[in-house]
């Protein structure tokens, strides 16, 4: 993808998250990587807001914004720490999920329980509470960035990573849900996860790796 193509992609990915009430109000950024090139979304800014154009460019290596107008998110820094970090990454999503944000409060692993949860995510991984838009959250990010591809900010969120932004983006629509299964079944006793053999076996589909696959593929 060019960088008006993936503008554009972000703006589509963006209204998602909004709709689907991951993140309320100026809430979340999200960015994709275009080269050596991020773009990510202004600070300030409702995501269903943002406009192509709107997105800001940030040189990856440099951390310089190479293009003129508006702030980046202020949580820049995470971004490109990240991506300099894994140059696997072309997408990172970061919201404010309620279930992710209440499973946070009252537990930190959360188990593989089901079978899209096991094929799409895997383990996700956890942080405690570290002060938002710091240098101290991106050091703290980067230290997870390369175990898993899902982490859940203590007290804050969630922050997902993918190969495209489709992949990012259904991560964090499954880590929420299951956030969510894990609090209901929570409130009953404690919930049943998937043995390592179940999740293998999950891992061993031919159908599942047909549904990545198409994940990683870009639009």
């Amino acid at each position: 993808m060019n960088a008006a193509e993936i503008r554009n992609e972000l703006c589509e990915y963006a209204k998602k998250t909004v709709a689907n009430r991951l993140v309320v109000g100026p809430g979340g950024n999200i960015s994709a990587r275009v080269g050596d090139k991020l773009y990510l979304s202004p600070s300030g800014f409702a995501l269903d807001e943002i406009k192509p154009e709107q997105w800001v460019e940030v040189d990856i290596p440099s951390g310089e914004i190479t293009d003129i107008g508006l702030r980046p998110s202020s949580e820049v820094l995470m971004h490109l720490y990240a991506y300099r970090a894994n140059p696997s990454i072309g997408a990172i999503v970061h919201t404010h999920p309620p279930y992710c944000i209440a499973f946070t409060l009252v537990e930190q692993e959360l188990p593989v329980m089901f079978p899209d949860q096991a094929a799409l995510v895997g383990t996700t991984a956890y942080l405690p509470y570290v002060l938002p838009t710091t240098d101290k959250l991106a050091d703290a990010v980067v230290t997870k960035i390369n175990e898993a591809s899902t982490i859940l900010l203590g007290n804050h969120g969630l922050v997902t990573t993918g190969r495209n932004l489709r992949e990012a983006y259904y991560r964090t629509e499954v880590v929420e849900e299951s956030a969510k299964i894990y609090l209901i079944a929570s409130a009953i006793r404690k919930p049943k996860a998937l043995t390592k053999e179940e999740y293998e076996e999950i891992a061993s589909l031919e159908s599942e790796a047909y549904r990545i696959e198409l994940l990683q593929k870009m639009k």
